[in-house]
């Protein structure tokens, strides 16, 4: 072995194609300026990849830029579309694939991809919180870890992660918890699955994929699925006006254990008899309860009206896997089948895949 090859866990052989879709990794001030005189989208794949050539070290690359846009203006259906790539690839041998976009939507995109790609074959997200002008710059660090966790047998089965500042999260659990720090991310309930020393991914713990649950999207239009948050006061003006908007779903993020004002049940069951209705915690960590607390408007009270339970999923998450779900054609039952088996993955046994000996 070159002793300036940084150690991995595979060989320059391996195959990783890495799909740009913008953000602050890929945005600068170079050419015209805009009327903000801010820094813009304007990097694609193959301009991040040549950046860092130690990345080369660590597999054979192809650069796709996918798309060239602020993360905030991606959609559903631009992650589908990506999901088919990615699949694609997949199916042509690809050993792992790398996606790099802003970090402002990462911990919903990367959860859609998580759904929606099938495989035990690695997909790693990844951005930046500084943009290539300043002083230290992250995008480079993070797009060559991405790579090297993309290429290591040992990321093999995790489903999809998000790799920042040397951590390897999961995409069912990561948030974005900063504006601008380079240490924005984190997964409050579980804390991250690895670290990269080295060079080296190191997978200090792992759970089943979500390939078990099948998420099949087509090209048409996916049921829009709003997401409220209880505050201190709150009323049921919103709540009440979710249906008239055109919304075939709610997602609430109630306080606490899953929580709401007593005089906003009332509207929730009403709504919850018409739609799927998500009950999910504000707080960002941890489960919503189930049967501790039996108030008007707690979670026992709630959940007896008909709201299906998020389980650890934050509003975000379940937003998004609620929205998957409807554009899938699956009814309540089958929603409320879905949730459960996603919050099922993290603790069921997968008797089929074995812990790599070096994991």
């Amino acid at each position: 072995m070159r002793m300036d090859r940084p150690v991995t866990d595979r060989t320059a052989d391996a195959r990783v194609t890495v799909f740009s879709l913008g953000g602050t990794i890929a945005s600068t001030n170079d050419g015209p300026q805009t009327a903000s005189g801010g820094v813009t989208p304007r990097l694609g794949a193959a301009e991040l990849v040549q950046a860092v050539p130690q990345i080369q070290q660590v597999a054979e690359l192809e650069a796709v830029a996918f798309r060239q846009t602020a993360s905030g203006d991606l959609t559903l259906p631009d992650l589908v579309a990506l999901a088919a790539e990615i699949t694609q690839r997949f199916e042509q041998g690809v050993d792992g694939v790398v996606v790099t976009q802003g970090t402002d939507t990462i911990e919903e995109t990367s959860f859609a991809l998580d759904l929606l790609v099938a495989g035990d074959r690695p997909v790693v997200v990844t951005g930046a919180m500084r943009n290539p002008t300043l002083a230290g710059p992250d995008g480079p660090a993070n797009l060559l870890a991405a790579v090297q966790v993309a290429a290591a047998p040992s990321a093999a089965g995790l489903g999809t992660v998000v790799v920042v500042n040397d951590e390897v999260h999961a995409a069912r659990f990561v948030r974005k918890t900063h504006t601008s720090s380079p240490a924005a991310f984190r997964s409050v309930t579980v804390g991250p699955l690895g670290w990269i020393v080295e060079g080296r991914p190191r997978i200090a713990f792992r759970m089943p994929t979500l390939a078990g649950v099948p998420y099949r999207l087509g090209e048409g239009a996916v049921p829009p699925v709003a997401l409220l948050t209880s505050v201190l006061g709150d009323d049921a003006r919103l709540i009440a006006q979710v249906a008239a908007a055109g919304y075939s779903g709610l997602v609430l993020e109630a306080f606490g254990g899953g929580h709401v004002p007593a005089h906003v049940v009332p509207a929730l069951e009403e709504l919850a008899a018409r739609m799927p209705v998500v009950l999910a915690s504000r707080t960002g960590g941890g489960d919503v309860l189930r049967q501790t607390y039996g108030f008007p408007g707690s979670e026992r009270d709630l959940l007896s009206r008909g709201l299906v339970p998020a389980g650890f999923l934050d509003g975000r998450k379940a937003r998004i896997l609620l929205s998957v779900l409807l554009a899938s054609g699956r009814d309540l039952d089958g929603v409320r089948t879905a949730f459960e088996q996603v919050n099922d993955s993290v603790s069921l046994p997968d008797p089929a895949r074995p812990v790599p000996a070096d994991a």
